[in-house]
């Protein structure tokens, strides 16, 4: 029975410098969360309307190019953004059949009509596609707001989608979070278009706007009043390189005024139609674009080959690197639009960790007097095992990276009860067993034999439940769920394993007629 004591106590060690190591220093290994680290609590909403309209209006791109490539003159096709329809029109009527066959590579779209006049065809794009698109812009923003704080640099943040549209946003100790809005809410959509020099910009901004160009401003700003003057630029509406083919950006700064500016680099795509856009524009201006504001608009002096750009404008190093940050993270498929914004202070958070340490500390003191009271010397195995099941648990939670929350105090809390209910339990089957009559090495043989199977359900189901909290809930929720899980693990470890190591190895050293329980 005693054969294997040895190996167990060797076990038990291993487990107990284990945690330690795994723990220490315990401020470095484990973080703190939300609630209790003080921080920023953001609810975005993806307006996935506008995801919808640009991938319309790329397909209509498309389509008017595969309908080019087929040698047919195509008198306008047009994007409908309120009915999600796309209007064909030709020149001849005797090209609508080869357009209906091209397309027919686009499965997502239906016929709604024919124009009467023969020339003309409308689209409609199907409502699961649009469902589908709408999905997609939620997710790829996920992933760019993700890829956007990690660069960013903050530790253990939550970001995760809330309902259909929106993205839960949680940044515990972030210091600046004005920056932090700013770095997550921009869509940083990079478009390069050429500048229309063959119409006037008078012109256009007194009312005749040519139809395949439009009007974006450049922002200065006067960094001693905070002045912003905008200034108008005339630009060819087609976009003719984004920041999709982006494969690097990184700030650097001018040898002759040492000013930051975002160096780009493209991929080979990337590379090839800039050296084709800058050969075939030679002399003209070619302007770089971000959310619809111009930073700059510099003349084309030559072909540019290798994939190389750079966006200069009054930046600090400051704005040059969140710049450098949301290129090269992507840029989100749609805009989002903040609908909560709370800042939890840290004086808050560390109120909050005093009181759960008080609570640990003082419901843990009277589950300990209480125990030692009523088991007497079986109870001080029990405070034992219990305290090396919170050991166990500050190990784990340090090996997983887990961030400790408010609710997840509460959890190691009820951890300590379920730990010292399983002792309980085993200790009331021994008892049972000794008033019927046998010696105290088979009551304590029967009494963990009988109290396992009930110790075993009790913690699965309650194992069960904490999984589904982590899995459907959200922020702190997890935090509790988490804890609980690895508690009752460690408490079925100590009040089985441990608490039965340590009765054997007193039955072991010598032969006792009476047991103090």
């Amino acid at each position: 029975m005693y054969k294997n004591l040895k190996w167990r106590i060797i076990l038990i060690l291993v487990a107990i410098f284990g945690a330690v190591a795994l723990a220490y220093p315990l401020k470095e290994k484990i973080a703190l969360g939300l609630d209790l680290q003080g921080g920023m609590h953001l609810v975005l909403e993806v307006k996935v309307e506008k995801a919808v309209e640009a991938s319309l209006e790329r397909l209509a791109d498309d389509i008017k190019r595969d309908i080019a490539e087929e040698d047919l003159e195509v008198d306008r096709i047009k994007a409908i953004f309120e009915k999600l329809h796309i209007n064909i029109r030709m020149v001849d009527a005797l090209d609508l059949p080869p357009v209906k066959k091209v397309m027919e590579n686009y499965p997502f779209f239906k016929m709604v009509s024919e124009d009467s006049d023969g020339l003309g065809l409308v689209y409609e794009l199907e409502q699961n596609q649009v469902e589908q698109i709408q999905q997609n812009a939620v997710i790829q923003g996920l992933e760019t707001i993700r890829n956007r704080v990690d660069q960013f640099g903050v530790s253990e943040p939550t970001i995760q989608v809330q309902g259909e549209r929106r993205i839960l946003v949680q940044l515990p100790g972030i210091k600046d979070p004005e920056r932090a809005i700013n770095l997550i809410g921009k869509t940083a959509r990079l478009e390069f278009k050429l500048v229309d020099e063959e119409n006037s910009l008078q012109e256009a901004l007194s009312g005749s706007l040519p139809e395949e160009s439009q009007i974006l401003y450049t922002r200065k700003e006067n960094k001693e009043t905070r002045e912003v003057t905008k200034e108008p630029y005339l630009l060819k509406k087609r976009t003719v390189l984004t920041g999709e083919t982006l494969t690097g950006a990184e700030v650097r700064f001018d040898g002759d005024f040492n000013e930051p500016y975002v160096a780009l680099n493209f991929n080979s795509i990337g590379a090839m139609i800039f050296h084709e856009v800058t050969r075939q524009n030679i002399r003209k201006r070619l302007a770089i674009v971000l959310d619809d504001n111009v930073y700059s608009a510099p003349v084309i002096q030559d072909a540019i080959p290798g994939g190389r750009a750079q966006i200069t404008g009054q930046f600090t190093s400051e704005d040059a690197r969140d710049l450098a940050i949301v290129l090269r993270a992507g840029a989100l498929p749609a805009p989002v639009v903040i609908l909560e914004n709370r800042t939890v202070g840290p004086s808050l958070g560390q109120d909050s960790i005093n009181r759960g340490i008080n609570s640990i500390i003082f419901g843990g003191a009277l589950v300990i007097v209480f125990i030692l009271f009523y088991y007497k010397w079986s109870g001080a195995i029990a405070v034992t095992a219990l305290s090396l099941n919170i050991v166990l648990l500050t190990g784990a939670l340090a090996y997983f990276g887990a961030a400790l929350t408010l609710p997840g105090i509460a959890g190691i809390i009820l951890t300590v009860g379920m730990a010292i209910d399983a002792n309980v339990l085993v200790f009331e089957r021994i008892r049972e067993e000794i008033k019927l009559g046998k010696t105290v090495r088979a009551a304590i043989e029967a009494g963990f034999s009988k109290a396992f199977r009930t110790i075993v359900d009790a913690n699965i189901t309650t194992f069960i439940a904490a999984v589904v909290l982590f899995q459907f809930g959200t922020g702190p929720i997890k935090g509790f769920a988490i804890t609980l899980c690895i508690g009752i693990a460690a408490s079925m470890f100590t009040a089985v394993f441990v608490s039965r190591t340590f009765f054997d190895g007193t039955m072991s050293q010598k032969k006792l007629d009476k047991l103090s329980i």
